[in-house]
């Protein structure tokens, strides 16, 4: 491959280029799994030819669980079970979750886990490691704008974002994309307290573009204890908000506008 080649292909011209061409720059730049599937979807939607390059449908804000679904969120009683789209809204989730992420639930009508990150002052309280679920959060975005350009909502989502914050604008331009599949979290919950728990993703094969998240805490911890005391709180019903006590000091989060 020219210099002269790979610059056009810098600069998008990539009609026609052919998959042993990317296989090639993706050896060359030594991109891992998932930075060499963002460059083939980028490529693909800015290649008219690709079937990619068509707007897909994705679930959007309007979408409703099945009762099967839901079913299945409330039979998790052990933790936070949620649903989120690649928008990263929370689109249905078990009682507990929905205790869990109370300050969340006061945001929009659907909740959104980026708004809430980059644009409530909450969340930097809520989330003791800010800037590593930051850099989580835009990660998951970046790699589904690839994945799925055409999408309005989440361009109006990133708009908005890169708008308001200067920390998610930061972000947003270092084009990184990693796979977040597991882990671990800390967080600061305004009625439990401090709380250390894993999680797991998984698709939903059903529903193509969703992914089903549950938080477990480690059998016999004060963070096991403190969910099991969440879930007595709201035994009475669903909670739709966080006792007005964990909203009313609002700390100031570096680099948003909203926080100051």
């Amino acid at each position: 491959m020219s210099v002269e080649y790979y610059a056009k292909l810098e600069r998008g011209h990539v009609a026609g280029v052919s998959p042993t061409v990317l296989e090639g720059v993706a050896r060359a730049l030594q991109l891992d799994d998932v930075e060499r599937a963002h460059l083939l979807h980028l490529v693909q939607a800015a290649d008219g030819s690709g079937s990619l390059a068509r707007p897909r449908p994705r679930p959007s804000t309007q979408w409703t669980p099945s009762e099967s679904l839901q079913w299945t969120l409330n039979a998790v009683t052990g933790g936070p079970a949620f649903v989120l789209n690649g928008r990263l809204d929370l689109l249905a989730a078990n009682q507990l979750a929905r205790a869990f992420f109370a300050d969340m639930y006061t945001d929009t009508s659907t909740p959104n886990m980026a708004r809430f990150q980059f644009l409530n002052p909450v969340a930097n309280r809520f989330y003791p490691d800010w800037d590593v679920i930051a850099d989580m959060t835009v990660d998951v975005l970046r790699t589904e704008a690839g994945r799925n350009p055409h999408d309005k909502e989440l361009h109006d989502l990133v708009g908005e974002l890169c708008t308001r914050s200067d920390a998610f604008r930061t972000r947003w331009g270092a084009h990184n994309v990693i796979r977040h599949g597991t882990g671990s979290k800390r967080f600061h919950h305004p009625v439990v307290g401090d709380l250390t728990l894993a999680w797991q993703g998984s698709a939903i094969d059903a529903e193509p573009g969703l992914t089903l998240l549950i938080y477990t805490a480690e059998p016999g911890s004060p963070s096991e204890e403190a969910l099991r005391l969440l879930a007595s709180w709201t035994a009475p019903g669903p909670v739709t908000s966080a006792p007005a006590s964990s909203t009313q000091t609002d700390v100031e989060q570096p680099g948003n506008p909203a926080a100051r």
